[in-house]
């Protein structure tokens, strides 16, 4: 099963490691530092221009990925946990 993220971006849910609103996640220096670092690194991916409402930590081809999503991580959970229960 995948997960929508945004756009036209889908995740397979088995890859997904985390899912995190932005807004709260911010509040931390650590979490900042940690995406300004990734993104540096070229794992951030912006999905939209859209200011972001959550990120998304994933491992695709056994790499570390960071998905920027305009999509909220309470939204992004149901519906993981949706798609979770139904298989």
């Amino acid at each position: 099963m995948f997960l929508h993220l945004g756009e036209n971006i889908v995740v397979p849910i088995k890859d997904i490691i985390g899912i995190f609103d932005v807004e709260t996640s911010m509040y931390s220096s650590d979490t900042i530092q940690f995406l300004r670092m990734a993104e540096e690194d070229g794992f951030v991916q912006r999905i939209t221009k859209d200011k972001p409402k959550s990120f998304i930590i994933a491992e695709v081809d056994k790499k570390s990925k960071i998905y920027l999503s305009p999509i909220s991580s309470s939204t992004l959970n149901k519906r993981s946990e949706t798609l979770y229960y139904e298989l």
